[in-house]
């Protein structure tokens, strides 16, 4: 009767306990985050309950496995099993704990500041922070399970003695990658790109997507996205729109007629921008920027609070002024000029003592030919 109550004593009062004790923490933590609402960690710690149970509850086997005497041929294997366990459970409970101090403040430092570019980079400097921490205590816990083996701790010493030279292998091996990795870094600490920041990249405009030790990714305005290593932006040029600020000046050119009225595009330009949202209302202005024979450009500049705001104005403004031109104006388009050319004094044109032939003008302005007989 012994044999069958001890066992059962032990297990089931392991995983009683264990239960027990993450149903009362879960409650207090609850009790906690109701109190504290403002202060999201206790919300947070909430997630390491999983973890915490599958820590008491290989801690508590561990320690009272030999009471059971249940297989003692195995005893040993079980016991390391049981440790590995252990050591597993702890590394992730861990990192649930360091995630949730990490996300914890971060939240409070966006709520306190009003910044968005602090707050990105903020954010962006957290998250490889956040990889970090779980890429050491991963490490840790992976050469702690190595340990626990005899034939792991007796190769030890000659591990130790041959690190200086599997750490220069190593070092040229992964070149590119610890070259990634410090330029994660510096990217991070270094202020140079953030989360969320526009950037223009070989000629794709999009958005900072993600950011991590080895590469980052910018999503484009069509859904895109471009997966690229991080030393690309320490030893490449690129444009970054949100750097010192994320309001945006667009322009627009319109190519138009000499004839094209160009006080009263600048009212209508006026009349545009108060018409439409996106325009933060800081500055517009129009003006003639260059003259061909044929044509002047036009330029129609104006303002946005953000790069997706001074997108929409622009296209706005162009629209409608194309409209506009078109209904009210429509001699300030372009057109081609069907003039006979105009022969210097003293040529003749070649005609065999004909009449030169002449297109006749059209009411539009177009060149049309005569009317053919035949075949001829």
């Amino acid at each position: 009767m012994e044999n069958v109550l001890r066992p059962l004593i032990v297990i089931g009062g392991s995983l009683v306990v264990t239960l027990l004790v993450g149903w009362l923490v879960d409650l207090l933590l609850r009790r906690a985050d109701q109190r504290h609402h403002q202060v999201p960690l206790w919300g947070l710690l909430r997630r390491c309950r999983l973890p915490l149970q599958f820590v008491m509850c290989a801690a508590l086997l561990r320690g009272s496995y030999d009471q059971a005497k249940l297989t003692k041929e195995h005893s040993a294997g079980v016991g390391q099993l049981l440790t590995l366990v252990l050591i597993g459970s702890t590394a992730w409970l861990l990192v649930r704990i360091a995630t949730a101090i990490v996300e914890s403040s971060y939240s409070r430092y966006a709520h306190a500041h009003r910044d968005p570019a602090r707050v990105r980079r903020v954010r962006t400097q957290v998250a490889l922070i956040q990889r970090v921490v779980s890429a050491i205590v991963g490490v840790v816990a992976v050469a702690a399970m190595l340990l626990t083996f005899p034939a792991m701790r007796a190769a030890g010493a000659s591990l130790l003695a041959s690190a200086g030279i599997l750490g220069i292998v190593a070092g040229v091996a992964a070149q590119s990658t610890l070259a990634n990795m410090f330029a994660g870094f510096q990217i991070a600490f270094g202020d140079m790109v953030r989360l969320g920041d526009t950037v223009v990249v070989n000629g794709e405009w999009g958005t900072v997507d993600e950011i991590t030790l080895t590469f980052l990714t910018v999503r484009t305005w069509d859904e895109r996205r471009f997966t690229m290593p991080v030393s690309y932006f320490t030893s490449q040029p690129f444009e970054n729109w949100s750097r010192g600020g994320v309001q945006m000046t667009g322009t627009v050119f319109f190519h138009l007629d000499h004839s094209a009225p160009v006080e009263e595009m600048r009212d209508k330009l006026r009349d545009i921008l108060r018409e439409c949202p996106a325009w933060d209302g800081r500055d517009y202005g129009l003006a003639v920027t260059d003259s061909t024979p044929s044509t002047m450009e036009v330029r129609a500049l104006v303002t946005a609070k953000d790069a997706d705001d001074v997108w929409t104005v622009r296209v706005t403004v162009r629209e409608q002024m194309l409209r506009w031109l078109t209904v009210h104006h429509p001699y300030a388009l372009p057109r081609v000029n069907t003039a006979d050319a105009i022969l210097p004094p003293g040529s003749a044109p070649h005609t065999n003592g004909a009449e030169p032939h002449r297109p006749r003008a059209s009411s539009r302005g177009r060149a049309v030919e005569p009317p053919r007989t035949g075949r001829g």
